[in-house]
């Protein structure tokens, strides 16, 4: 049964994002745990080539029992990174997208619709080694289940949800009229080249990667956001001009 989550604005304007469902989730943090082996695998295969083709000299009990130690504190650290710092590192840095989740099309965001901030993604990613280990996310498919958002125990503690790429926008009746009435007074302070230089970035925003697409948009954002009618400083540059090149200037 598909679910979604409706966000209410005091701008007369309503957000609804359909929420990831438990197959696509967990089919994402599988892709995840398959990159991750991968490289494990990869760097202890490369450890173990140097370990033989360059092997350490020998050395007193004691300093052997040290090097040990060390070592062992590095995998530990090391481990953690690789399996819930990927997380952390790709949610904050990439939209609320892991590889897994990108390729499934579902990412994270705050209650709200707001974009994940790093204190959330570290706080639901810590909870994940909880989860992981009663039984392998067994626990956090029964509170996904019951939860009304599809919620895991870390999206609990750090007010989060996951939600499908795609979103819409619904107007109230209020700015339908004015709609009507003639130009939309959302973009009624734009030029004419500003209005196409909106609606030719939604066109090709597909054909940038993340980095250009997030500089492109600020850029144009920075010119019209003054002179909207609204004030959208609770969505991101891009979706912005999405969302006024499919509804106002559509």
């Amino acid at each position: 049964m598909e679910r979604s989550v409706d966000v209410a604005t005091g701008e007369s304007v309503a957000f609804s994002y359909e929420l990831a469902g438990l197959g696509s989730r967990f089919f994402a943090v599988f892709i995840d745990l398959v990159i991750q082996i991968g490289v494990a695998l990869a760097v202890i295969l490369l450890i173990a080539w140097a370990a033989s083709a360059f092997p350490p000299p020998a050395k007193e009990p004691a300093v052997s029992k040290l090097g040990e130690a060390i070592l062992d504190a590095l995998l530990v650290v090391a481990s953690f990174m690789l399996f819930v710092g990927y997380f952390i590192v790709f949610e904050w840095r990439w939209a609320g997208r892991t590889p897994g989740k990108r390729l499934l099309g579902i990412r994270v965001v705050r209650d709200g619709g707001f974009p994940v901030d790093f204190t959330a993604s570290v706080i639901r990613n810590v909870v994940r080694i909880l989860e992981a280990g009663l039984g392998f996310y067994a626990i956090s498919a029964v509170a996904t289940l019951l939860s009304p958002q599809n919620r895991r125990l870390g999206d609990m503690a750090a007010g989060t949800i996951v939600v499908r790429d795609h979103r819409y926008e619904r107007t109230t009746a209020a700015s339908l009229r004015a709609d009507r009435d003639g130009d939309d007074p959302l973009v009624g302070e734009l030029t004419p080249a500003e209005r196409d230089l909106v609606r030719r970035y939604a066109a090709r925003r597909k054909t940038l990667n993340l980095e250009a697409r997030t500089a492109v948009a600020a850029q144009i954002a920075a010119t019209i956001r003054p002179k909207l009618g609204v004030s959208f400083d609770h969505i991101d540059d891009d979706h912005l001009l999405v969302h006024l090149a499919t509804t106002a200037l559509g």
